[in-house]
């Protein structure tokens, strides 16, 4: 008698599992015949729109070869959009040399104060001969990867704080960071740029309204700085409290220990956290279409709202825009992988 093992007793293991497989592996391969019938057979790929709509059963992918452009730089005029894809270059250039553990140097920081002083310049510009572009006017990949980019950075000190905080001896420091954290993890985010953008407005002097770019950009990173003190706080509790015990009877001082000996092993313990943290951000970003930015997905709108050519192809579109997200998310997480094991495997 043959015995089946493994993937093949899951399978294959039984009559009644057999007869599962098949029809389910029939069911993908009916799907899949279908999905490349639609987006490859049939499909148009030149920016023809009578020759789209002649195709009733075929993908127009010439939607993206007309719109790209809009898709991926919103408002911003076109003539100028050599700036943003300069400045996502930029920021993306200094966010792989931040991935790289040797480079995990003092020069780091102001490496990254420089590059986003020089991608905001050439967003706005008003200097060295740029015309002035108004953040009302920014949108699509440039403003998803600078929400996420910038928000992050400006959120992970507060974090480190809040964690360091809720941990601190004094009882008065605790309850003031645990505060913080269960309020802004007990309401949605969509709540939060709300407020953030129409509500604050409202408490401040007459005559003081700052962008609202920047109240998104203070609300996003106050938000996401309450889940990555959490994160935090757990790979901080992870690290054996006998280790500091030990650091403190050989004379090291109280901030010496947790930022010599605690946070490094907290932080790579929560490599698989913090990453899924920043996928989550990455991907909120498309929330600020509701207070008048408009990231990919308010860019996809913009670009074929306003066409009636066009429109019909929103399928096409949201498909483009999804794989954009799917490219940057699947990229930060085999990054966490490669992350791990080196982190792993280092002395």
């Amino acid at each position: 008698m043959v015995v089946v093992t493994g993937w093949r007793a899951e399978l294959f293991g039984s009559p009644a599992r057999a007869a599962v497989s098949l029809l389910l592996l029939a069911a993908l391969g009916w799907a899949a015949w279908h999905a490349v019938d639609w987006a490859l057979l049939n499909a148009v790929f030149r920016p023809d729109a009578q020759a789209c709509r002649a195709v009733h059963h075929g993908a127009c992918w010439g939607v993206i070869a007309e719109k790209w452009r809009p898709m991926l730089f919103g408002r911003y005029p076109y003539e100028e959009q050599w700036r943003p894809a300069i400045a996502v270059a930029l920021l993306s250039a200094a966010t792989l040399l931040s991935a790289w553990p040797r480079c995990w140097r003092w020069w780091l920081a102001p490496l990254w104060l420089g590059t986003l002083a020089v991608a905001v310049l050439l967003m706005f510009g008003g200097v060295a001969g740029l015309s002035q572009v108004p953040t009302s006017r920014w949108g699509g990949l440039p403003l998803t990867i600078g929400l996420a980019v910038v928000g992050l950075a400006l959120a992970f000190p507060l974090a480190l704080v809040l964690a360091l905080a809720r941990r601190a001896p004094w009882p008065a420091v605790r309850a003031l960071a645990a505060t913080y954290v269960e309020l802004i993890r007990g309401v949605p985010l969509i709540s939060v740029l709300f407020m953030a953008s129409y509500l604050l407005p409202l408490l401040w002097p007459a005559g003081w309204k700052p962008d609202v770019l920047v109240r998104v950009l203070a609300g996003l990173s106050l938000f996401v700085a309450a889940y990555l003190a959490e994160i935090i706080r757990g790979g901080l509790q992870a690290v054996p409290h006998g280790q500091t015990e030990a650091a403190m009877a050989l004379g090291f001082g109280r901030w010496p220990v947790q930022r010599d000996i605690v946070l490094p092993q907290a932080l790579r313990l929560v490599v698989p956290a913090l990453t899924n943290n920043v996928v989550g951000t990455l991907k909120d970003t498309s929330l600020v279409t509701i207070v008048g930015l408009f990231e990919l997905t308010g860019a996809l709108g913009l670009a074929l709202g306003g066409d009636p050519t066009w429109r019909p192809f929103y399928l096409e579109g949201y498909l483009f825009i999804a794989a954009v997200y799917w490219v940057l998310c699947f990229g930060l997480s085999r990054y966490s992988a490669w992350l791990e094991r080196h982190l792993a495997s280092a002395p």
